[in-house]
């Protein structure tokens, strides 16, 4: 029942080779896999984490970004396919930013035929009386929208909140965490509120950023800029985003391996004795998987690695 989240790839477009069309049926080719792969890694993301279930009321946040117009896209998309029945509500937060189009979200989901509401709080006002200029604003920004999402959420009976975070994000956070938090911590796919309320999900957690860029683009999302967000060229978080894409550029796949690894955590091969309890092993004469022959790396790392040491041969034993 589950596997019908995910469409069967094996459409007759996709048997067309693309370098067999004109330029048009090309991109036509393209986004229609581009389509699929949003679809088919939302879907794997809901089935992996059971982020939606019969009778749910999901509350979609919509910021006017890209990522949440992709969100609200693709769920709308799977709840005409899925196997269950949920409920959508479209949710933005006006926070009464100078210059806030307050116009443009109203219009574009009333088109969609969604269910909507606009919630419009004055927090920009308190973020900005608050936070001294050129400290960031992010924290206080997040635990006010945080609380007033929750009261949404309540007033609009909804029991799940689903928000835009991609695999990007997740990356991000890991390595802010890391670097500045001292914690190997990352962005969950899927969580209980802070009051233990609601559940928190996050459908995109499979998703990459470019493609979300690719798709706001053809689907001609009417973006807004986020004056508070947007305008912090000195966020940690920004460094990060840097950072991951100029190893991405340098080693296509890196992205992908890392996101991998968030996703094969061994306890007893790190330092945290909370998790693991480290006092009590004891030498059992019994061979253990995960003894030191864990330190060693895999196959295919190695092989490639010591093949090229002059000298050194190498023996499958």
């Amino acid at each position: 029942m589950s596997a019908v989240w995910i469409e069967n790839e094996t459409a007759p477009a996709a048997k067309i080779a693309p370098i067999e069309r004109d330029p048009a049926q090309r991109a036509a080719y393209e986004t229609h896999k581009l389509e699929k792969r949003l679809c088919r890694q939302v879907g794997q993301a809901i089935i992996d984490f059971n982020m939606i279930e019969e009778g749910d009321r999901v509350m979609v946040c919509m910021s006017g970004g890209k990522d949440s117009y992709g969100m609200l896209d693709i769920l709308l998309k799977m709840q005409q396919r899925a196997p269950i029945r949920f409920e959508i509500v479209a949710v933005n937060l006006d926070q009464k930013q100078p210059g806030f189009p307050d116009h443009i979200l109203p219009e574009y989901l009333k088109s969609l035929g969604v269910e909507y509401h606009i919630e419009t709080q004055d927090t920009y006002s308190i973020v900005k009386r608050n936070i001294p200029e050129g400290k960031t604003m992010c924290s206080l920004c997040s635990r006010l929208r945080r609380g007033i999402l929750y009261s949404v959420a309540r007033r609009l009976k909804c029991n799940k909140l689903a928000l835009g975070h991609h695999r990007d994000d997740m990356l991000q956070t890991f390595f802010l965490n890391m670097f500045f938090g001292g914690k190997l911590k990352g962005m969950p796919p899927k969580l209980t509120s802070d009051n233990g309320e609601f559940i928190v999900i996050r459908p995109m957690a499979y998703v990459a950023e470019k493609d979300l860029i690719r798709w706001a683009a053809h689907r001609q999302f009417p973006i807004i800029p986020c004056s508070l967000c947007g305008s912090q060229t000195n966020l940690q978080r920004v460094q990060i985003g840097n950072m991951l894409r100029e190893w991405e550029k340098q080693y296509p796949g890196r992205a992908e391996t890392m996101f991998t690894a968030l996703q094969n955590v061994v306890p007893s091969h790190l330092m945290d004795h909370k998790r693991h309890d480290f006092k009590a092993i004891k030498a059992t004469g019994v061979p253990d998987a995960d003894g030191d022959t864990a330190f060693d790396p895999e196959e295919e790392i190695v092989r490639p690695a010591l093949s090229g040491l002059p000298g050194l041969q190498v023996v499958t034993v």
